[in-house]
């Protein structure tokens, strides 16, 4: 999941980055950051030593991301396209279960030993 996330941020690079609040700068270059992040994460969790770690990171990331992801839905922001002709809030009945799914998991197959 990570990495095909990871991806997305170097596909879909402005739509993304229409995701972050205005007063952050350097949007484009934040994405290109968490797509790398992603991929480190997701090497970090096969990694014994750096699992745990990780899993926690992963976990305060993906809540982290979650204003990025209801400020697109209530803007009806379409990130692929990059434009604002979404699915709106339907998108955040997919995407907080979905989100959550991912934080439990993470707990469970990470940190919970």
């Amino acid at each position: 999941m990570l990495v095909f996330t990871a991806i997305g941020h170097f596909v879909f690079t402005k739509g993304m980055s229409m995701m972050i609040p205005e007063f952050i700068p350097f949007k484009e270059k934040f994405v290109y950051i968490t797509g790398v992040f992603e991929i480190l994460l997701a090497i970090g969790l096969l990694i014994p030593n750096l699992k745990v770690i990780s899993g926690w990171t992963l976990i305060i990331f993906l809540l982290l991301m979650l204003p990025a992801n209801i400020y697109a839905s209530i803007n009806n922001l379409n990130y692929q396209k990059g434009t604002f002709d979404g699915n709106g809030l339907a998108y955040l009945w997919f995407r907080i279960p979905l989100q959550i799914l991912f934080i439990i998991w993470t707990y469970i197959s990470t940190i919970r030993i």
